[in-house]
């Protein structure tokens, strides 16, 4: 078995949940006592946040190049980012290590294209709905159609995830709101919806909606151990 490096701390809410979906599917697949072999660097999400807003993505991806070069000078075989919206400077890691990154948009595109889905929508930060890093993968190298929410819903599903999720703050109101914004995505032909937030998982689950859901963060996190074990 491979070793996984996690960049974590994006929130650590959702880093947690990467530990958990690693290790269970080792167990899974193998079988026994087995445990995935791993080792995570977590950023202080706090400094993270802070260049979000300032719109500094150049100092964020030095952090997480920084972040990648502990992993691999740790021994780490290959390194995923536990986070959506962070892909954004993905590049600051593939062009910065020697060893394999797994994109988390290309693990999604793969598991919407296996179930033969061709629309489906996309919820997240407002990053991550409306910047071309993520949707581009999945149209380019998938040929799916992504829908995202309009401006309104848009800045409901951003405002949640920083001012409540990352934060551990999961409420009922908030889960209605999403489910709401879900259904109007589904009523214009969305086949399945990408929870392109780590934390979102958390809240929404495949029993709130009709559609399928697409939990990023454990689609990542399987595909990363199944490497780990077939490597």
């Amino acid at each position: 078995m491979k070793t996984i490096g996690l960049i974590g701390g994006m929130s650590w809410e959702s880093s947690k949940l990467y530990y958990e979906f690693l290790n269970t599917k080792a167990k899974d697949i193998l079988g026994g006592s087995h445990s995935a072999k791993c080792i995570m660097v977590s950023v202080d999400f706090a400094d993270i946040e802070r260049l979000t807003i300032k719109g500094d993505w150049g100092a964020i991806g030095e952090l997480i190049k920084h972040a990648a070069q502990q992993l691999e000078r740790a021994g780490a075989d290959i390194i995923i980012l536990c986070t959506n919206t962070i892909h954004l400077v993905s590049h600051y890691i593939s062009e910065n290590v020697n060893i394999p990154f797994l994109h988390i948009a290309t693990t999604t595109g793969e598991s919407i294209t296996s179930m033969g889905l061709k629309k489906v929508a996309l919820l997240g930060t407002r990053f991550t709905m409306e910047k071309e890093f993520y949707t581009n993968i999945l149209v380019n190298n998938f040929e799916l159609e992504v829908i995202i929410p309009e401006t309104k819903g848009r800045q409901v599903v951003h405002d949640i995830i920083y001012n409540e999720l990352v934060k551990g703050q999961f409420t009922n109101t908030s889960k209605q709101e999403i489910i709401n914004i879900i259904k109007t995505l589904q009523n214009q032909g969305a086949q399945g919806v990408i929870l392109g937030c780590t934390e979102l998982p958390i809240l929404i689950s495949e029993l709130d909606i009709e559609i399928p859901i697409f939990d990023t963060g454990k689609i990542h996190a399987y595909k990363a151990l199944e490497w780990s074990i077939e490597g």
